[in-house]
């Protein structure tokens, strides 16, 4: 696996901004929505994420997973967390989310070090 997780995250970020020139009603209700879902509420932002990055793996989606790590890591979530979550990820993908597991845990890499 040798995807850079740190450029997908930019290029799903460099196609939102472009699909929100083309479609800005679209794209500003989408991002009300990422925000309004992942606020602290009952659930704290940070575990929200988690939800949302184990949600990605087992969905597979590369943009997805980038997005996700990196938004966690903001929201302060530590390895254990993010790798207990990989767990429950591949619990319930199965194979697929082993794959996908694995390249979550290289977007952790990637984020950390960058």
């Amino acid at each position: 696996m040798s995807k850079n997780f740190v450029e997908i995250q930019g290029e799903v970020m460099s196609g939102m901004g472009a699909l929100g020139t083309e479609a800005p009603e679209v794209m500003n209700s989408f991002m009300g929505l990422h925000q309004a879902a992942t606020a602290d509420g009952a659930l704290s932002k940070r575990t929200k994420e988690l939800m949302a990055l184990a949600i990605a793996i087992t969905v597979r989606c590369d943009g997805c997973i980038a997005f996700h790590v990196k938004d966690v890591l903001e929201a302060g979530a530590g390895r254990g967390e993010i790798v207990e979550t990989i767990g429950v990820a591949v619990m319930m993908g199965g194979g697929p989310s082993v794959v996908y597991g694995s390249e979550a845990l290289a977007a952790l890499e990637q984020f950390t070090a960058a």
